[in-house]
């Protein structure tokens, strides 16, 4: 349904024009104020009360939300009549009929909910990511949603920064593929197709090296550490046809992010041709005060502005200032005019001008089948097995003889004790950033195990630690749900101890004290000090937060009608101590010898290893590695080479394994990580089978910003290593030639 003028009055609704044709038309038609306007975003319309702004066209955009951290705090949800009605206004009302950009956050799904990205991320399965993004695309769509705030690409090595559960985990490779599936289920081969919505790759950039993991604090890195690392995954966002990037809060070196106009309106917009729209996160710019680099928001809106800032959102310095900056020729007009054109395009590529209203009037969004099946297969492949002593898989006959174990063990049988806070709240396994799934709609591991067991589980909440211990006495294995509410993670939800919440520890050991079989179900948003919890329990499972089909989930991998095969997407550290601990470490001038751990800069208390390290994940049989071979030794610039492991399963059960190749460049014009991701492969392997894996490498991979900035590949030795993570290596190196 077009404005009720038609093209003839109004040109740039011909859908027949090209799109920048129809922008030019649009954009001669504008005065200086119907383009500042353009720039403005504000937090839920509501029809009646901005019915005025919007038909005198001074609302571009509008979010639905709670608030500013409003993945914490549930609101009424998205009312398409509220939003048709708005959308009424400003197309059939206003002057030009500039149709609003309505957004919100759709993280990991919609009314069918995922796991948090740091869940999907345990996966390492693009493919997988890109089914959970289309179907919350779908069923957001339906509410009138066009665009949103996903995915977030920000690197971390901090897991008292509670929006790591918003991540894809703490590598560039990773997070970079992840990112680009996202971008392609949300948006699609088209993203005007009605099924589809905007992506918003966030948050640009240096976010998740915040100090001390505290939200929206101070970055200092320089700009090669954020080349080699913080930038990849949005560059591969960028590749992938994201239409949006969202600012990030922190400074980096002293410079706001939504006043760095070396890295926004240089790097992002020049260097790398990013033609879409930069959003402000929510009054970014206006914080450009708060921190101390403006005077007053008419100061904020001309370093936002020139820094690259398309769209402020919430704080509304560029409707109250940019027109008089550009009249008093502070503000260059055509930094105005970049802007609107970038906004204009989206609303164009999303096919609002074309199709402004709800694409299926009444239609229900609610979880059905279908959707519940990729919801499934997504929780449980973020099932990641850290340890098992043959405690699992349960029998699912729970009393006949037991199953075969972990390497061949026997697994547990008898009556099963489910215990803890998860067993039937729903709304904790959502997870955060999750604001139209309903608690109702969610299977919980109560239910689930009920359905399986029956008669031969008891489901306990646990409220009461003697009771769990006089249930546990009875039962002959103890399933005991760990972790952290869905409310502990996510922004402005930092910690700083990354132990279990309090109490869980003591009921844990008065259980294992019986010395019966215990297994340990950790639900979280981030990394854990899981120490004690893995001394304890014969088996542990990292689970994350599930989200619609969590119970399932977890019923079909305890009783081994599903194998686990999810890997651990950032690395556990001993202890909150040990804060930094991940891939991203570089070697200094000591070098690290185990027998002298403690010495020459470490610490005298404890070694410096992480209790799990990133990539980890055990399945229910023990799979072997060959050492890796290369196909030459000898690595042209403009060439490749095939490096080439043998994985066999030696056990009696099937498995998905997920075999990793890592980089090593031992010499280089900077310092370079230990081990570095760049590849891997999902394998499917039956009892007994050994499968060669092959991984094409070409020397780019090698690649790296050097000195000057600039990216080089260097001639000499690089290491490329395989194995099941990136403490368990085996290696092979090859020289890098110069192309003759």
């Amino acid at each position: 349904m077009t404005s009720p003028s038609g093209p003839s009055e109004r040109p740039w609704f011909d859908a027949t024009l090209p799109t920048e044709t129809r922008i030019d038309i649009l954009m001669e038609a504008m005065t200086l104020s119907d383009k500042v306007a353009q720039t403005h975003q504000v937090a839920n319309i509501d029809p009646e009360a901005d019915a005025d702004a919007l038909r005198a066209g001074r609302i571009s955009s509008s979010l639905y939300a709670s608030g500013a951290t409003a993945g914490n705090e549930r609101d009424a949800g998205v009312l398409v009549g509220n939003i048709d009605a708005a959308q009424r206004h400003a197309v059939e009302g206003s002057r030009l009929g500039i149709p609003v950009l309505f957004g919100r956050d759709v993280i990991h799904g919609h009314r069918t909910v995922g796991p948090i990205p740091l869940g999907l991320a345990a996966s390492f399965d693009p493919s997988l990511a890109e089914e959970v993004a289309a179907i919350a695309a779908r069923e957001a769509v339906i509410d009138g949603v066009a665009w949103t705030f996903a995915p977030m690409v920000d690197l971390s090595e901090e897991p008292r920064w509670g929006r790591v559960a918003e991540s894809l985990g703490e590598t560039p490779v990773l997070s970079g593929r992840l990112a680009a599936a996202l971008v392609r289920g949300f948006q699609g081969d088209d993203v005007s197709d009605p099924d589809r919505l905007a992506a918003c790759a966030k948050h640009f950039v240096g976010y998740g090296l915040a100090a001390g993991g505290r939200d929206y604090d101070t970055v200092s890195v320089g700009e090669n550490t954020l080349r080699n690392l913080h930038l990849r995954p949005f560059k591969a966002a960028v590749d992938a046809g994201v239409t949006t990037v969202m600012a990030a809060f922190n400074d980096v070196d002293g410079t706001p992010m939504h006043a760095h106009e070396r890295l926004i309106r240089d790097v992002l917009k020049g260097e790398w041709g990013f033609d879409g729209v930069v959003v402000a996160d929510w009054n970014g710019v206006g914080q450009l005060v708060n921190a101390g680099v403006a005077a007053d928001l008419r100061e904020a809106a001309a370093l936002a502005i020139r820094a690259g800032v398309d769209l402020d959102m919430c704080s509304g310095a560029y409707l109250a200032h940019l027109v008089e900056l550009v009249e008093s020729g502070e503000v260059d007009v055509a930094l105005v005019d970049d802007a609107v054109r970038r906004v204009l395009r989206l609303k164009l590529r999303l096919g609002l001008f074309d199709r402004p209203y709800a694409v299926r009037p009444g239609a229900s969004n609610a979880p059905t089948p279908e959707t519940r099946e990729v919801a499934l297969r997504a929780g449980q492949a973020a099932h990641v097995l850290v340890k098992n002593d043959g405690v699992l898989p349960l029998d699912a006959s729970a009393g006949s003889a037991g199953t075969t174990g972990s390497a061949g063990s026997t697994g547990s049988t008898g009556s099963v004790l489910l215990s803890g806070a998860f067993v039937d709240d729903g709304d904790a396994l959502l997870g955060t950033w999750v604001l139209d799934g309903r608690p109702e709609e969610v299977v919980t591991p109560g239910v689930a195990l009920r359905e399986r067991l029956g008669d031969h589980v008891t489901v306990a909440d646990g409220r009461f630690s003697d009771v769990t211990l006089m249930q546990a006495r009875v039962a002959e294995t103890t399933v005991l749900l760990l972790g952290e509410h869905r409310s502990r993670s996510g922004e402005a939800q930092s910690v700083t101890d990354i132990g279990l919440p309090p109490g869980q520890l003591d009921v844990l050991r008065a259980v294992a004290a019986l010395g019966k079989p215990l297994v340990a179900v950790v639900y979280t948003g981030r990394p854990l000090d899981l120490s004690e919890v893995l001394d304890l329990a014969g088996a542990v499972l990292v689970v994350w937060h599930p989200g619609t089909e969590a119970g399932n989930a977890l019923a079909d991998v305890l009783l081994g009608e599903v194998e686990p095969h999810g890997r651990l997407p950032m690395t556990f550290p001993l202890s909150t101590g040990h804060i930094p601990t991940s891939t991203h470490q570089r070697p200094t001038g000591r070098l690290i010898r185990a027998d002298v751990d403690h010495r020459e800069g470490r610490y005298i208390d404890a070694l410096t290893y992480s209790r799990l390290p990133f990539g980890f994940g055990l399945s229910y049989t023990t799979v072997e590695y060959s050492a890796p071979t290369v196909s030459s030794p000898t690595l042209a610039t403009d060439g490749s080479v095939t490096v080439s492991v043998t994985v066999t399963n030696t056990g009696d059960r099937p498995c998905r394994e997920v075999v990793q190749l890592y980089l090593r460049d031992p010499v280089a014009e900077v310092t370079r990580p230990l081990v570095e991701l760049t590849d891997w492969s999902l394998v499917d392997l039956e009892p007994g089978q050994a499968r060669e894996v092959t991984f094409d490498v070409r020397a780019e991979q090698a690649a790296y910003a050097g000195r000057d900035l600039t990216t080089r590949v260097d001639e000499g030795e690089i290491v490329l290593l395989t194995g099941p993570d990136a403490a368990h290596l085996g290696a092979v190196s090859v020289t890098v030639r110069r192309s003759s």
